[in-house]
């Protein structure tokens, strides 16, 4: 009587344990999309900013992220039907890769932390030197359209302030022609604006271009970071619930094999 009440015991918390993780990988799926959605997002919103900074820390943090988002995306469907069929050597294959994604994912979000505390100073030392240097140059077409683009969107001009552009290669050379800032500096842009550098003209943002990128990117690597290991920690649920539900598994086909 004992055993069969223990059986019984046994078949239910199978049962539940298998809804509760199709249950999971239906949601695991589904965070896999938010995971994606989040890596797109920060390379297409402004991506071109990328070609301003120094390192590729950022766009790499991204680019894990969407790789991440895919591989949940298929290991999640892939879950579901591990758990329908109720094999062991599928389930096993599983949590293999949720433990592989969860690393990656938390590389994801180490590199956005780290990378986060670094991105003040990478800026500061940066930005500067490719605004007064390379805007305008031959060859320099993606770094003219980041700043142009830039200043246009976050209503700045120049890396700390308009003066800087006083020592840039552009405004010194004849193709400034005669201009004091870039006419992406201005508010309304209108041909060669940029020869006045009244307030009223151009954006007199205090700490320039620097503090309003450092803001936007800050923002970006913190939901980075945020959402690479918030799904890492929903992955180690998940493999936990895997790892009891193959032991279960595997209890029941020893009980087969001792009852036989």
């Amino acid at each position: 009587m004992g055993s069969l009440y223990k059986d019984e015991q046994d078949d239910w918390i199978t049962v539940c344990l298998k809804y509760l993780l199709f249950v999971f990988n239906f949601l695991f799926w589904m965070g896999g999309g938010v995971v994606m959605g989040v890596g797109i997002w920060t390379l297409v919103d402004k991506g071109e900013y990328l070609s301003l900074l120094a390192s590729s820390t950022f766009a790499v943090s991204a680019y894990i992220l969407i790789l991440a988002g895919g591989l949940v995306m298929v290991t999640g469907f892939l879950g579901c039907c591990a758990v329908i069929r109720e094999q062991r050597s599928c389930l096993s294959t599983y949590f293999s890769c949720l433990l592989l994604i969860f690393l990656i994912e938390l590389v994801a979000g180490v590199l956005a932390y780290v990378y986060y505390q670094a991105l003040s100073e990478e800026l500061k030392q940066h930005l500067s030197k490719t605004m007064t240097e390379n805007y305008a140059q031959p060859g320099k077409d993606s770094i003219t359209q980041s700043v142009d683009r830039l200043q246009q969107d976050f209503k700045c001009c120049g890396s700390n302030n308009s003066l800087d552009w006083t020592h840039s290669v552009y405004i010194m050379s004849k193709a400034a022609e005669s201009r004091l800032v870039p006419d992406s500096c201005c508010k309304t842009i209108t041909p060669q604006c940029g020869k006045r550098d009244h307030p009223s003209n151009i954006y007199k943002v205090e700490g320039g271009c620097i503090t309003k990128l450092e803001q936007f990117l800050a923002d970006h690597l913190l939901i980075i970071g945020a959402v690479g290991i918030g799904v890492a920690c929903l992955q180690l649920i998940g493999a936990v619930l895997t790892a009891c539900f193959i032991y279960l598994l595997y209890k029941e086909e020893e009980e087969d094999f001792s009852d036989v």
